[in-house]
């Protein structure tokens, strides 16, 4: 499970669903379908119509994998720090804050909408 105290994934990018279908796909309930999914180095985070699904690659060889399910109605608050940029399409940090569990902080890279990140998850908790 992932540490809420110190939850970070890093350098992520937007990559095609199909990748991350492969991973969670037996994980999905059968009304949920895969929105977008993001990659760091290693580890994945893939955004559901119901909840995020973070995927911990461990171990040198990656063979172990953790796999944390966080449902979007356990999402109180949540932060959007960007590069600067007018139009919010560049790097940027998204923290989430999950009831009684802790915080969970995003570092997209490069091609990021955080506007329609943000608009997803609002859509969604309130």
């Amino acid at each position: 499970m992932i540490d809420f105290q110190n939850a970070t994934f890093f350098k992520l990018k937007k990559v095609t669903n199909e990748k991350s279908e492969l991973l969670v796909g037996p994980l999905l309930v059968s009304d949920e379908s895969i929105i977008s999914t993001y990659k760091g180095l290693r580890d994945q985070v893939v955004f559901t119509n119901k909840r995020i699904i973070s995927i911990n690659i461990q171990g040198l060889t990656g063979t172990k994998q953790d796999y944390t399910s966080m449902p979007y109605s356990r999402i109180q608050a949540y932060s959007v720090e960007t590069a600067g940029r007018e139009e919010l399409i560049a790097d940027c940090e998204l923290e989430l804050y999950f009831s009684g569990i802790g915080k969970v902080k995003f570092e997209f890279k490069g091609d990021c909408d955080i506007k329609e990140i943000c608009k997803m998850i609002s859509e969604r908790v309130l």
